[in-house]
């Protein structure tokens, strides 16, 4: 009698294949069915779509998986979410577990680790659970004031339209490209300047060299000079000045008894008075002075 017999082969294949759908369909939720993960407890109000093998992830990295979620429905604010971690993970005491989505909808528990390393909690202890802020939260705290800010914006854009009809700002724009050809003509203008200048800067230069040889051959015929001899002989020129300046200051001499004596000033004075009468006299009266015979007679 044969044991495996044609039913009997059919049953194990479909028990075989029942074992390997449960558990494909185990490893593709997350879980682990013969792993040595340690079990914690995440106390929660609000599981915010948490279900069963949502990642959970510590700095960015998966450490785990929510193996299950018990709700009391006597308590609706005591949902306890049981968590599967590795073994090799050490969590402080303190640590928070966080629930988190993207902008997909995905959404993830985020383990937050306590400050103290040393303080760990026990395999089976419970994490306090919460809510993560997130983008979207913060971004619906900031609704109420964008809600206040948009009056105030249409205010501006209002105010912003009558500025822009205003023709002055028209004009003000048609000058400011009047400004900006002007200073592209005077840049221009400027380029060629400086290719000019470019040009004559060596001559420039040369003339610049002629100057400085000049200036050391003027420069040396000074150091040739004898300044000791020519200074002596100005000292002797200026000696004399004095003296001859000491003599008219003086009453000795001509000239200081004409310059200081009045006296003598009034004489010479009086002197050409009479001269100047003589002359006049003698052109007058000629014959009175001078005699001329022909044939000798006085």
């Amino acid at each position: 009698m044969k044991i495996l017999t044609k039913e009997v082969k059919i049953a194990l294949v479909a028990i075989a294949g029942i074992v390997i759908l449960f558990f494909g369909m185990q490893f593709l939720k997350g879980l682990t069915m013969f792993s040595s993960d340690n079990n914690y407890y995440a106390r929660f109000d609000n599981v915010s779509g948490l279900a069963a093998a949502s990642p959970v992830y510590a700095n960015g990295y998966k450490v785990g998986v929510v193996e299950a979620i018990n709700y009391d429905y006597a308590d609706p604010s005591n949902i306890v979410a049981v968590i599967g971690l590795d073994s090799k993970l050490s969590l402080p005491r303190g640590t928070k577990a966080e629930i988190s989505s993207d902008f997909l909808g995905n959404v993830r528990l985020e383990l937050k680790f306590g400050p103290n390393p040393v303080d760990l909690l026990q395999k089976g202890d419970t994490i306090i659970g919460g809510q993560e802020g997130g983008l979207m939260a913060r971004a619906g705290a900031m609704l109420p004031q964008v809600e206040q800010m948009l009056p105030k914006l249409d205010s501006i854009l209002a105010s912003l339209n009558t500025l822009m009809q205003d023709p002055a700002i028209k004009n003000s724009l048609h000058n400011v490209d009047e400004i900006t050809a002007n200073l592209t003509t005077t840049t221009s203008e400027l380029n060629r300047l400086t290719a000019t200048l470019n040009q004559q800067v060596p001559q420039m230069l040369t003339k610049a060299d002629g100057v400085l040889e000049n200036t050391q051959g003027l420069t040396s015929q000074l150091n040739s000079l004898d300044i000791a001899s020519t200074m002596q002989k100005v000292d002797a020129t200026v000696a004399n000045l004095e003296q001859t300046t000491a003599k008219l200051n003086s009453n000795d001499g001509t000239l200081g008894l004409l310059m200081r004596d009045p006296e003598l000033y009034y004489n010479l004075n009086a002197t050409m008075r009479s001269t100047d009468s003589l002359l006049i006299d003698l052109r007058m009266h000629p014959k009175r002075y001078v005699h001329f015979s022909v044939f000798g007679k006085k």
